[in-house]
């Protein structure tokens, strides 16, 4: 059976590409019912804090990634914190050093950087030159006694490593140019080849994917599951996400941290189908799929070996698509806390007037890409308008403005009805009448009930404000047109 696993470290919140990385786990593991492993690597306890944890499992949920084990939940091979797991980690070191595929350095980091420094003056490259694999037993106990700090290498053989990664075929790496690494520092603590190794091999996991920088670790931990005599998990490497100028996806490319894209409005739904074609296709042209199609679909395969491109703009049109395809009904619901926090929110709008609120999302989900664009492009609807003054000089100024709108009061108030059928019929009639273009009514009216030059279509728009309110609007405007 598959099991996968999703391992950040929290040093810092869900960024994208982790969040790109988890989610292809959880499709892989979701399409070959298998398990997916939430694992929680915090052995650098300087950096890692519990508001890291806390804020890396909410972007999973928010983006619906669940798991099958992990801390919160538990599971058989417990316990998913790496912090709680680190007498395992000594005793499969211990273990290394007895098979003698690892050795104990007492070598100080001042040492090694003298020496490092000297190689590299005399214009040589340089990697650990063994120093402690070849010392004596008698200088061992001499070191032993002293108390002299000491950290346990890996013993790189000779010959070559090499490994199938479903991404990019088969990778080899010559071992001369590996030196031999630190698996345990001299405070105990394990590195991250080794931790990694440790718990994937306990956990059973069968499948490794993770970005494409991890490529250079891998021959690293390919000999750790050697020495251990364990088969190593396939590997996937996937391409690294990239900002529009082809450099490394940061902060200067706009927000990282998946837990912006709720604040920025963006749906769950949208970030996922976006993310997932971020270095994956599917094959043929279809963009939009759900998250059943997404899973039923996804293979180690389609995974491209190019960069991929984080674009805005073209995450901004996934939102606009889901948004176009929810209810009126479930967009309430949605916009709540973005309409809260503009405070245009209603209690009503939960109750009583919750279907003329979903009537006038679906009018205005053409002209919307993030869910605080409700707000922004509806204010009309939720609050008093106030008049934009270029509107009002290009469409309200022009002299004879003024008594078109005072017949269109008179209109509307002898008129009984007030459909967006009946308003259009009512408008172009008295245009006729009138003997003016349609169109210089209609704009005047737009400006006088919205404040702006630019809206849904008017006589929608009329029919969700109510005769009552249109009719005051109307009025409201008549001294700043033109007579």
């Amino acid at each position: 059976m598959v099991r996968v696993r999703f391992a950040p470290s929290p040093t810092g919140y869900l960024h994208v590409g982790g969040a790109r990385t988890a989610l292809f786990n959880w499709l892989y593991a979701r399409r070959l019912g298998g398990t997916f492993v939430l694992r929680i690597e915090d052995t650098d306890a300087e950096r890692s804090s519990w508001d890291m944890v806390a804020g890396i499992v909410d972007g999973l949920r928010w983006l619906g990634l669940d798991w099958d084990e992990g801390p919160d939940i538990g599971g058989p091979h417990a316990p998913y914190f790496q912090s709680e797991r680190l007498e395992k980690y000594r005793a499969m070191a211990a273990q290394l050093v007895a098979g003698g595929h690892a050795y104990y350095c007492y070598c100080s980091a001042e040492s090694i950087q003298q020496r490092r420094a000297a190689a590299e003056a005399t214009g040589a490259g340089w990697k650990y030159d063994r120093t402690c694999c070849a010392l004596t037993p008698d200088q061992i106990t001499s070191l032993e006694a002293a108390g002299t700090p000491r950290a346990i290498r890996f013993k790189v053989p000779e010959g070559e490593t090499d490994f199938d990664d479903h991404v990019h075929g088969r990778i080899s790496f010559a071992n001369d140019n590996i030196e031999d690494f630190v698996i345990l520092r001299s405070d105990a603590q394990p590195t991250y080849h080794l931790s990694v190794v440790v718990d994937d091999i306990d956990m059973e996991i069968t499948h490794v994917v993770r970005g494409d920088d991890h490529i250079s670790n891998t021959p690293k931990q390919v000999m750790l599951y050697q020495a251990f005599e364990r088969p190593a998990p396939g590997f996937a490497h996937v391409p690294l996400i990239l900002g529009p100028d082809k450099k490394r996806l940061s902060k200067r490319h706009g927000a990282t941290s998946v837990m912006e894209y709720p604040r920025l409005g963006y749906l769950p739904e949208a970030m996922v189908n976006f993310l997932a074609l971020l270095g994956w296709s599917p094959g043929g042209d279809q963009e939009l799929m759900t998250r059943e199609e997404l899973t039923g679909r996804f293979t180690l395969e389609g995974i491209s070996g190019g960069n991929a491109v984080f674009n805005v703009e073209k995450l901004d049109w996934f939102n606009q698509q889901y948004m176009m395809r929810l209810s009126g009904d479930d967009l309430v619901g949605r916009v709540e806390p973005v309409m809260r926090e503009a405070g245009l929110w209603r209690d009503t709008y939960s109750s009583s007037e919750r279907g003329w609120l979903a009537r006038v999302l679906d009018l205005l989900k053409p002209r919307v890409r993030r869910l605080p664009d409700f707000s922004s492009e509806g204010t009309f609807f939720f609050k008093d308008v106030e008049l934009d003054d270029a509107a009002v000089a290009k469409h309200l100024k022009p002299a004879g403005t003024r008594p078109l709108l005072q017949a269109m009061i008179a209109a509307i108030e002898r008129s009984s009805s007030f459909t967006a059928a009946a308003l259009e019929t009512l408008v172009r009639g008295l245009a006729a009448e009138r003997g003016v273009k349609a169109g210089a009514l209609i704009h005047a009216t737009r400006v006088a009930v919205t404040g702006r030059g630019n809206s849904p279509g008017l006589f929608e728009v009329l029919e969700l404000l109510g005769c009552e309110r249109t009719l005051e609007r109307l009025a409201a405007a008549v001294p700043f047109a033109g007579e």
